[in-house]
Order: structure tokens, then C-alpha cells, then sequence
């Protein structure tokens, strides 16, 4: 599943202000198979690029087209987690997975919908906590039942913002090996497209990261290439050769690119 972005603009109105770009002009290819992570100061649009690509955002300008198809709106190819989870709290985990996958494949049988909910909930390790409502559970749970929710309703894209950022250390590290297990071997997803704050993050799991860049020029600063062979592990990926020369570009390239901003907000 190739994603073309191309030349995608995007501005909102502030009360009082002329209306802010957030991202003006973005141009990227994303091959099928790849893992894509995006990251970048707070407000510079890699969520809103994000929301553009799963179609719950319209872009002022430019297209996304996923294999040809411009994309005009959410679709079952394309599955979206948060980070605040995003679960209907009066319903079981079971549920949850459930009713969104009758929701985006009704053209499926019932056999084949339950199968796909055991399959991903058993997969993150929650089956036997199914009948449990999202208010009875942790947040790493909580979070493994919307990442099985996404990858229940066979998605080719998996569109992932920040969904490990309120977790701890210890619970990220562990959805983030499960994450890559499930679109490496278990699920139908080809592509991932994650937004992160977390170099580390980005290092381990993608297979491109790509830097935007703050205002006043809100667009793809650069894209770096991660080649360290998969599969890769937490504790073994740091001693790889290429792995502190990346995390040093991608230092020097925000701090560059925050002070680009001071510069450009001292100048307004």
C-alpha cells in the first residue's frame, strides 16, 4: 500500500488571529511495508498529518492518495490508535474490539468477526480479561485493547499517535515489542505510520523517521534512514554502529530547528 502526500496545506483559525499554518506543503512517499515514524517539536502538524492521512482531517490543499485512491475520509484500510486509548467505557474489552470491527467490515460473517476479536486479544494478552470494562483495567491494557482493536479490523495502514506516551517505561517497552510482533507475523497490516516524541522510540521501531519542521515554515524538515536489521531488541539496538549517529542528527536537527522558531518569533 504506497501513500502519496503531496503538497498538503493545512490552517486553522484562531479567535482574534489570522488563521496558523500547520503544515504547509508537505510532499513524502511511503512505500508499502514501511514503518514510518514522525517527529518533531509540539504543534508543528505531525498529528494533523496524521488525521489527513486516516481521513478524519481535510487538508485545505494538496491530496493523500493511498494506491491511486485520493483519500476523501476514514476507511477500513486505515486503522488509527491514541493515546488516551479511545475506548467506549460502558463496554467490555470484548466489545470494544467487537463493535468496531462490525463497524468498519459489515460485510463480514459473525464467524469471522469473532475469530479476528479472540485472535488480537489473545495476541496482546487480554483475552482472559475481555469481560472487563476499560475503567477495570490499567492503561497499558487499557492501550493493548485498542491497538488489538485496530489490528482486529485488518487494516493494510496502521496510523499510531503517540500511543505509548502516557505509559511507563516499563509497560512501553513491552506493547512496543508487541507492536512490531503483530505487524511482523500475526496481522494483515503492511504499513505503520506512528507519531512520537520519543527518539528512542522512533530509532527502535521505524524503518524512516521523519523530522518536521517547526513554524514559521511548517512542512517535512528532513527524513533519515534507520538501517538497522530488524528483528531488533530494546537492550541490542543501542550498540548498534548506526544507532548514536542517528540519535545525534536527530538531536542537533531540534534543537536547530527550536531555535529557528525563537529566531522566527523574535522577528514577528
Amino acid at each position: 500500500m504506497t501513500i502519496q502526500i503531496s503538497g498538503v496545506r493545512k490552517s486553522f483559525k484562531r479567535r482574534g488571529h489570522a488563521p496558523q499554518d500547520v503544515l504547509r506543503g508537505v510532499d513524502l512517499t511511503i512505500r508499502t511495508g514501511e514503518f514510518v515514524s514522525f517527529i518533531g517539536h509540539s504543534g508543528c502538524g505531525k498529528s494533523t498529518l496524521l488525521n489527513i492521512v486516516g481521513g478524519l482531517v481535510k487538508a485545505d490543499g494538496g491530496s493523500v492518495a493511498v494506491d491511486g485512491q485520493v483519500v476523501s475520509g476514514p476507511g477500513p484500510d486505515r486503522a488509527m490508535v491514541f493515546q488516551n486509548y479511545s475506548l467506549l467505557p460502558w463496554l467490555s474489552l470484548l466489545k470494544n474490539v467487537r463493535v468496531a470491527v462490525q463497524e468498519s467490515r459489515p460485510d463480514w460473517k459473525k464467524a469471522r468477526v469473532d475469530e479476528m476479536v479472540e485472535r488480537y486479544l489473545t495476541a496482546v494478552s487480554l483475552w482472559e480479561h475481555r469481560n472487563k470494562r476499560p475503567g477495570q483495567v490499567s492503561g497499558g491494557m487499557a492501550q493493548r485493547a485498542a491497538v488489538a482493536r485496530a489490528f482486529a479490523v485488518a487494516p493494510r495502514t496502521l496510523l499510531l499517535d503517540e500511543p505509548f506516551g502516557a505509559l511507563d517505561a516499563l509497560t512501553r517497552s513491552r506493547l512496543q515489542q508487541q507492536l512490531v510482533d503483530l505487524w511482523d507475523s500475526e496481522s494483515e497490516t503492511e504499513t505503520v505510520l506512528m507519531v512520537t516524541h520519543g527518539l528512542d522510540e522512533a530509532i527502535l521501531l521505524a524503518d524512516r523517521i521523519v523530522v518536521m519542521a517547526n513554524l514559521p515554515y511548517p512542512s517535512v524538515r528532513t527524513v533519515i534512514d534507520v538501517p538497522i536489521p530488524r528483528p531488533r531488541h530494546r537492550t541490542t539496538v543501542v550498540h548498534h554502529p548506526a544507532y548514536d549517529a542517528i540519535q545525534k542528527q536527530l538531536v542537533d536537527l531540534l534543537i536547530a530547528d527550536n531555535d529557528a522558531e525563537r529566531v522566527g518569533a523574535g522577528a514577528g
